[in-house]
């Protein structure tokens, strides 16, 4: 694969690569650019260059363009699904549900195109007036994550496009062959040179100096806390505008009135859902003493049947790289250490053929975890799920809440009395309540506390990339009188 700057398909400046695996095998996939700063500031200087064109292209016609772009990805989305089968290992749905996802992104903010709106707010007098309009930051980088790496790279680009800003994508170096099907798509449909760029490469040698650069207005990313926490420190440099997506720890809590067999189909999902590899999966489960042993029952019996293995055929494929295992690994010592009841899993699974050598972690469940352990502390990011008993209300609310960050909770409960006084008091960006995730084109993705800064989808994502600029206008024809300035 290549980079893509100002309309053109290149390699790095100094021509190395970096190789790419199969996560299902440890094979070499493929080998793409290792960009150099050199690399960086082309991709930001043709966004520049490009981005008042852009702009005075007009909302209809950017609208136009990624909705093309949308109708090319659907034509060939068979292809989109086998790059996320063979480069990040999902299953074959889950492939075919993310590209969904990204049709789904791709229309709903080129429906945009004719829905940004400012204001006219009366000044001083009658006849003056104060225009306020909407427009872009200029150029964004958009760094974007692996484990949805086409969905994430279609939330950021529609709406940064939309609006009017040009974008350099950085995105991660475990999926780069993702991100570049999507651009080749944007360029079929006839996106100008230099709007969007694509840059490959490793953030610990490009990524500092990319979110810092002068000419950058603004920066999206989703990624961890920690690496949020160095962009803005970077970004304050030049004071660029940050939507920052971080880590999740989300909270599962099964009260005693809900239904039982929906809550645990719900965790299936909400835990093993990519492998575990997602910012809103649940970590923490919080199950009412009146109804737990019934729930495991139901819940352990249904996670033995979980099939891992090959993406194309199981239900659980591997996780992203060897690193992730190595993490299945290190937390499962800590149970250990603990002496937490492992009650499912806790292991890499034995694979054999082309497998043995794929980043496998069996569906783990452990039982009776402590509040105070890494495994409801630390965010996991793999099939690792704890467990832990409560019997009242308050001590509910006060342990769901007891975490650093705050993206995704869930409840399941059928009194409406407890959703309401939930929605109040469980603090997080999103609750899901008798149903799982994930979140909607239409809804606000957006956290509390480490989990980031500002958010993505419905309007007031398409805010996050605007800025409002004020014109204000006297149109009376009359002289002029300020203050009590002689001569005025």
């Amino acid at each position: 694969m290549k980079n893509y700057i100002d309309g053109q398909w290149v390699d790095s400046s100094n021509g190395k690569t970096i190789d790419k695996l199969n996560p299902s095998t440890g094979e070499l996939l493929d080998k793409f650019p290792a960009s150099t700063t050199d690399d960086v500031d082309r991709a930001i200087d043709a966004a520049e260059a490009s981005y008042e064109a852009w702009y005075a292209l007009g909302s209809v016609e950017r609208g136009r363009i990624i909705r093309e772009t949308g109708d090319r990805i659907k034509a060939a989305r068979k292809e989109l699904e086998e790059i996320l089968i063979r480069e990040c290992g999902k299953v074959k749905v889950q492939a075919a549900e993310e590209v969904d996802g990204v049709l789904d992104q791709v229309y709903y903010y080129s429906e945009f195109a004719r829905k940004i709106t400012g204001d006219i707010v009366e000044g001083t007098t009658s006849h003056r007036k104060i225009f306020q309009y909407k427009i872009p930051h200029g150029v964004v980088i958009a760094l974007t994550p692996w484990n949805f790496p086409a969905a994430m790279v279609a939330r950021k680009l529609a709406p940064a496009l939309l609006t009017g800003n040009s974008v350099v994508l950085k995105p991660s170096s475990d999926t780069p062959l993702t991100a570049e099907w999507i651009v080749r798509k944007f360029v079929e449909a006839g996106i100008p040179r230099g709007v969007l760029n694509l840059i490959t490469g490793k953030g610990s040698e490009i990524g500092d100096y990319i979110v810092s650069h002068k000419k950058v207005g603004l920066v999206t990313m989703t990624g961890s806390t920690e690496t949020g926490q160095r962009i803005i420190q970077n970004t304050a440099k030049n004071m660029a505008k940050t939507i920052l997506e971080l880590g999740g720890k989300a909270p599962f809590i099964i009260w005693k009135d809900a239904y039982l067999e929906n809550a645990a189909r719900a965790l299936i999902w909400a835990k093993f859902w990519n492998a575990g590899q997602s910012c809103i999966a649940a970590e923490r489960v919080y199950v009412h003493s009146d109804v737990k042993k019934k729930f495991m029952d139901i819940f352990l019996k249904m996670t033995s049947e979980i099939r891992v293995g090959d993406p194309t055929t199981s239900v659980m494929g591997p996780l992203i790289n060897r690193g992730a295992v190595e993490t299945m690994e290190s937390f499962m010592s800590k149970a250990r250490q603990e002496k937490l009841n492992i009650v499912a899993g806790g292991k890499i699974p034995d694979m054999s053929g082309p497998l043995k050598n794929g980043f496998f972690f069996e569906p783990t469940v452990i039982d009776n975890v402590p509040q105070e352990s890494p495994l409801f502390q630390e965010e996991i990011f793999g099939p690792i799920v704890g467990i832990h008993e409560v019997s009242d209300k308050e001590t509910m609310f006060r342990l769901a809440n007891d975490s650093r960050y705050g993206l995704a909770s869930y409840l399941f409960t059928s009194d409406m009395n407890l959703v309401y006084e939930a929605s109040e008091r469980i603090r997080f960006g999103e609750i899901y309540v008798n149903m799982p995730g994930p979140e909607a084109s239409q809804g606000y993705h957006t956290g509390f506390r480490m989990t980031g800064q500002a958010g993505e989808g419905s309007k007031y994502g398409i805010e996050e990339y605007l800025k409002i600029k004020n014109v204000y206008v006297d149109y009376s024809g009359n002289k002029l009188r300020i203050g009590t300035v002689p001569g005025f």
